[in-house]
């Protein structure tokens, strides 16, 4: 292949990733080592810099084609002067530790820049040096060469080479991607009603470049009615990657069969799929450590990673089992070939992490690669609660003595200073629970010393942490790093437990509005669409999650009629917690009285496993013929298979189960498989001191605080759960939801507007 630019499609690729491609080699080495954060690294790279004498380039932008490749890149830094090339990498600790194939990398991309900028600049031969700056000492170790200019032809040429097959067979799968996707048909024969309208909504969406909250009843085709309007934008709008993202397995799961239904219908679509699961379901060796002198599957990885990724491609849906199967053929981690699969897939299932955390992994890759994606977020309901979680990081005191006792000498000299900081904060904090006006720079000058502290013991002595040690050392990462972006979206607070000389604290940084860390990954991606069958009200949504000004919104009209669905509401029934022990009798008494009208699969939701406990035995005691099963505490996923396969058609009885956990969404149960649901909450979130400074920030930030604390989160629960019993338009069925409450005219309005809701009098 003659280099140059070609006639034809062209293939874009950046440096690092060229090489990453081509030079990568040896094992898969994931031992702990202290690194820099994002913002050393950045801080870094500016000491450098600052450095370097007058007239130093800085981030020196460099392209250059070969064939069908347009490779491009930044180089760190190039000094005219002495006509030399840095390309700098901050580290921590001794160099000497820094694995081989780490600056075989390196060097690889160091002379990919020089080649460019030879290239751009018309120079016989360039000077290269690859600089190590320390992040803790400051100091600088240059490794130098001098190389030619036809020296470094022939290296980019080499690399090119071994990466344009695999360039011009991406090319040829998108393209012919995109011509079959212009001719894809929906794999039903019709739409459901109300899918069409969603599906429409969606496209328009995509084609405008727009976000999008759709409200949109259960079972009515969601998944496949949001995914197939993307995939038929794709080829118009140069979207490169979709991203499926759920909250669940099972969502991930209807994910997966919406493919197969699409693959079946058209067979021979070349469309990639990848179904991204956790590590630690996805490991095949958990006793080991993820490098070479311990994992099978990760020694010589690199080396065995071009076998595996060419027959990965092979396979038209890699799920977890697709995953398994070629990775210990070819023996790689499963784990980490489905994160090198995640560059040449076209659709990614996974969580919701793997894109809005801010760690994400599908973010990074497109920010990276430049990727036009449109990312599909389902049971949208849940992003406010789980994007809460990912900007929030606790420190517990007691986490810290057990650190301190397996700690070295000077490691633990510096948590000491923790404790001694941490007393005082208690001594000013006597409450069992109190607001800080912020982290405090005591406490962070403190974190930030005993962090410094770990990695140089590290640096010196590696090996692995004593494992107190090395959880305490990742939370106070993770809480520094929050404590830099500290403002309104997020407070800090304290929390006791126990008395006196026996209690204990933590220090917490709790996000309450998620919006200003989401807004940039809206703002990254062409489309993102949030569906579920409760975005109400729709500005709760976007003030939280940040959404852009533009954003669409639609309510799909439902499907079902009030004919198909009874909802009584028994108002004479309180849940309150003052209350739940005289509620006992009268909802067993309501349960028994409709399973005998009409027995049958029914569930019933509780708001807590304490409440559903007694709940269960008194029925039980009172009813034994009425056979029931019921959720328990922390279920595996086979245990809840279990629990779910006891639904069946020709089967009757009452299942147990909490409000807003495993069994009160995302799970399809038609027909006669559940005919009915008592819902003896309003599932308000517990009136706590936590919720309390979440209502107060709430009502001070959009006017709200009880609507935004309790009753919207509250109520999308309820209406989840009962959105279990009808699934088609042929489903019948019955829901009670109990308590006084439910007769409010606030909590009415919440409710779906297809259904008839009657006030029970007996």
């Amino acid at each position: 292949m003659e280099p140059g630019r070609v006639s034809g499609p062209t293939y874009g690729v950046a440096v690092r990733a060229l090489c990453e491609f081509t030079a990568k080699r040896g094992d898969l080495d994931l031992r702990f080592t202290p690194s820099p954060t994002a913002q050393e690294g950045i801080a870094g790279h500016a000491v450098v810099a600052a450095r370097r004498g007058e007239g130093y380039q800085a981030e020196v932008t460099l392209s250059g084609d070969f064939g069908p490749l347009h490779v491009r890149g930044r180089a760190d830094g190039y000094d005219p002067a002495r006509n030399l090339l840095e390309e700098v990498k901050t580290y921590r600790g001794q160099l000497s530790t820094m694995p081989d194939n780490h600056r075989h990398l390196h060097w690889a991309q160091l002379r990919v820049y020089g080649h460019l900028l030879c290239a751009a600049r018309g120079l016989d031969s360039v000077n290269l040096a690859l600089v190590y700056y320390e992040i803790g000492s400051g100091l600088e170790t240059s490794l130098d060469e001098t190389r030619s200019a036809v020296e470094l032809k022939t290296i980019f040429e080499e690399a090119c080479g071994r990466f344009t097959a695999w360039a011009e067979q991406e090319l040829r799968h998108r393209e012919a991607r995109d011509a079959a996707l212009g001719g894809l048909r929906f794999p039903h024969a019709h739409f459901r009603p109300g899918q069409r309208q969603l599906a429409e909504t969606v496209f328009k969406a995509n084609a405008t470049g727009r976000c999008l909250l759709a409200q949109a009843p259960t079972g009515i085709g969601k998944t496949i009615g949001s995914l197939f309007p993307v995939l038929k934008a794709a080829p118009g709008q140069g979207i490169d990657k979709i991203f499926f993202l759920a909250a669940k397995t099972p969502g991930r799961q209807l994910a997966l069969d919406a493919v197969r239904a699409i693959r079946r219908d058209a067979p021979a679509l070349p469309l990639r799929v990848l179904e991204l699961a956790a590590r630690d379901k996805a490991c095949e060796h958990p006793d080991k450590a993820c490098h070479g002198d311990s994992c099978p599957l990760a020694k010589g990885f690199y080396d065995r990673l071009p076998g595996a990724r060419q027959a990965a491609l092979t396979v038209p849906v890699l799920d977890r089992a697709a995953l398994r199967e070629v990775g210990l053929t070819h023996d790689v981690c499963p784990y980490y070939l489905g994160s090198e699969m995640a560059r040449w897939t076209d659709v990614a299932i996974g969580d919701y992490n793997y894109y809005f955390d801010g760690s994400a992994m599908l973010y990074a890759l497109a920010q990276s690669n430049g990727w036009r994606a449109s990312v599909l977020v389902d049971e949208a309901h849940n992003m406010v609660a789980r994007a809460r979680s990912m900007y929030s990081c606790e420190l517990d005191r007691a986490a810290l003595r057990a650190a301190r006792a397996g700690a070295p000498p000077p490691v633990k000299k510096a948590l000491s200073k923790i404790a001694r900081v941490w007393g005082g904060i208690d001594a000013a904090a006597p409450a069992s629970y109190q607001v800080l006006a912020a982290p405090g720079e005591k406490l962070l000058d403190a974190l930030a010393h005993a962090t410094g502290t770990i990695n140089d013991f590290i640096a010196e002595q590696p090996g692995p942490l004593d494992p107190a040690l090395q959880r305490f050392y990742f939370d106070a990462l993770h809480f520094t790093r929050l404590a830099e972006s500290f403002g309104p979206h997020s407070l800090c607070d304290l929390a006791r437990q126990g008395q006196g000389k026996d209690s204990d604290s933590t220090i917490c940084i709790r996000n309450v509005v998620p919006a200003p860390f989401l807004a940039p990954r809206f703002e990254g991606a062409h489309s993102v669409t949030l569906f579920s069958a409760t975005l109400s009200p729709w500005h709760y949504f976007a003030d939280l999650l940040g959404l852009p000004g533009n954003t669409g919104w639609i309510d799909v009209e439902s499907p079902f009629s009030a004919a198909q669905l009874t909802v009584h509401v028994a108002g004479r029934i309180s849940t309150r917690y003052q209350h739940r022990a005289a509620s006992l009798a009268p909802i067993a008494r309501l349960m028994a009285a409709q399973y005998a009208r009409k027995p049958g699969n029914y569930l019933a939701f509780f708001s807590s496993f304490d409440y559903l406990e007694q709940a269960a035995n008194l029925f039980a005691g009172e009813h034994p013929e009425v056979p029931i099963w019921r959720q328990e505490r922390r279920m595996s996923e086979a245990e809840r298979a279990g629990f779910l396969a006891r639904f069946h058609p020709e089967g009757s009885g009452i299942g147990f189960a909490v409000l807003g956990g495993s069994f009160g969404e995302g799970i399809d149960l038609p027909g006669a498989r559940l005919i009915g649901a008592f819902v003896a909450t309003l599932g308000l979130p517990q009136l706590n001191p936590v919720n309390e400074q979440l209502r107060t920030r709430m009502q001070a930030m959009f006017g709200a605080g009880y609507d935004y604390t309790y009753l919207y989160p509250g109520l999308q629960k309820v209406v989840q759960a009962a959105g279990r019993v009808i699934r088609t338009e042929l489903d019948q069925g019955v829901v009670y939801l109990i308590d006084d409450r439910f007769d409010q005219g606030a909590v009415r309005e919440l409710l779906p507007r297809w259904w008839r809701v009657e006030a029970l009098t007996a």
